[in-house]
């Protein structure tokens, strides 16, 4: 009995070591095929323009890729060292139909495969001019007074809220700012108080690729940064009849003033007013001389209008307000108001004044009548903060 016992466990040993032995053994695994994957997919159509155009190898690396336009043209780029990732160093841009073709190789050998796309094509393209409140463009590195604005104006109208979300502001040190929008194609930013002397600031309109509404996408991206300088903000009091000049809060002078004598007059079926409004101006640009001619705002020389040529002046509105010299008022100046709305003063005080400012530099006017200095005029900054940030795109 023993003895057959232990030939019976000598054969379960047996039997168990067989069985054991046999699950070690280890098929080959197949050889793996490289897998080339596309973005944008095959076949995809309205492809954002701003995208690039990219091939992954999955189990390999690239031996080549050829990504044509319709025109023939390839579409620059470059693999990464690991050869398993290709991506073109432009964008696709609009309007193109793409053949791409990849051979890539794998533990099976060469693959080749084929793809095509085609990208947004739009009915208009639309660009923006991205400019100061006198109108001029931006370029790097400009110097503007404390009062600066920033003008961007589309030369279609767009939806509103579209192209705000890709017009980005950036201020050093920060500000908190705003874009206020006078119609569908004029948009001002700016923040709720003066700049700081010496802040950066820099605009970017991403827009190329963007949809912009109805059909129409932004031709181009553009960027550019400008400086503000010192301080310098003038006061012009009514009841004082003096214009006080300050430099980083510092008083630097005091020139006497006429302004606008009041009153309204009815000419040719225009409505006329003789006030220089209140409110806050910027400074938009100097002139020396300049010609002013009353009948480009509808006062003609044979109803008390006038054409001249005034040296050292100084424009503060799109509607023809000018702090200016004129010795025959040197009589006024400081206390009575006799000119059709400009800021009268001497002509040393004007040649002072003139070299002193530079765009964006703060003009305010107070204590006169009239209507209030309207938007349209160059009234961004008479414009309360809580009624600015109603004019965003998103309120």
């Amino acid at each position: 009995m023993a003895l057959g016992r232990r030939r019976l466990l000598i054969g379960f040993g047996g039997a168990g070591g067989l069985a054991l032995a046999g699950c070690g053994l280890r098929e080959p695994a197949p050889p793996k095929p490289a897998m080339i994957r596309f973005d944008p997919p095959p076949g995809t159509r309205d492809v954002d323009a701003r995208s690039p155009g990219t091939v992954t190898v999955d189990d390999g690396t690239l031996r080549s890729v050829e990504w044509i336009d319709e025109t023939g043209r390839p579409l620059p780029g470059a693999p990464a060292p690991d050869q398993r990732t290709w991506t073109s160093s432009e964008p696709l841009g609009y309007g193109h139909t793409y053949t791409a073709k990849v051979v890539a190789h794998g533990e099976t050998g060469d693959v080749t495969t084929t793809a095509t796309c085609t990208t947004v094509q739009p009915q208009q393209l639309i660009d923006v001019s991205l400019r100061s409140a006198n109108l001029v463009e931006l370029a790097e590195n400009d110097t503007y007074g404390v009062g600066f604005v920033i003008v961007a104006y589309f030369d279609q109208p767009v939806d509103r809220a579209a192209a705000e979300r890709h017009l980005k502001v950036t201020t050093q040190p920060a500000v908190t700012g705003a874009w206020y929008w006078l119609d569908d194609q004029n948009a001002h930013w700016r923040p709720e108080h003066y700049y700081a002397p010496g802040t950066r600031i820099t605009i970017a309109a991403e827009l190329f690729g963007r949809a912009l509404g109805e059909g129409r996408y932004g031709l181009r991206d553009q960027r550019v940064s400008v400086i503000i300088g010192p301080a310098h903000v003038a006061i012009a009091d009514d009841n004082t009849k003096q214009i006080d000049v300050f430099d980083n809060g510092n008083l630097v002078r005091t020139m006497p003033t006429s302004m606008g004598k009041g009153g309204t007059a009815a000419v040719g079926g225009r409505y006329l007013s003789f006030w220089t409004r209140p409110g806050i101006y910027t400074v938009l640009d100097r002139n020396d001389p300049v010609i002013m001619d009353s009948a480009s705002y509808g006062l003609p020389t044979n109803a008390g209008g006038y054409r001249t040529s005034i040296n050292h002046a100084v424009r503060i509105s799109h509607d023809g307000i000018f702090v200016h010299e004129l010795a025959a008022t040197m009589w006024a100046q400081g206390n009575t108001n006799v000119s059709h709305g400009c800021l009268n003063i001497s002509p040393d005080d004007a040649a002072w004044f003139y070299d002193f400012v530079i765009p964006g530099d703060v003009v305010e006017v107070r204590n006169t009548g009239g209507e209030p200095l309207d938007f349209w005029q160059n009234g961004d900054w008479s414009i309360s903060w809580s009624d600015w940030l109603l004019g965003g795109a998103y309120t």
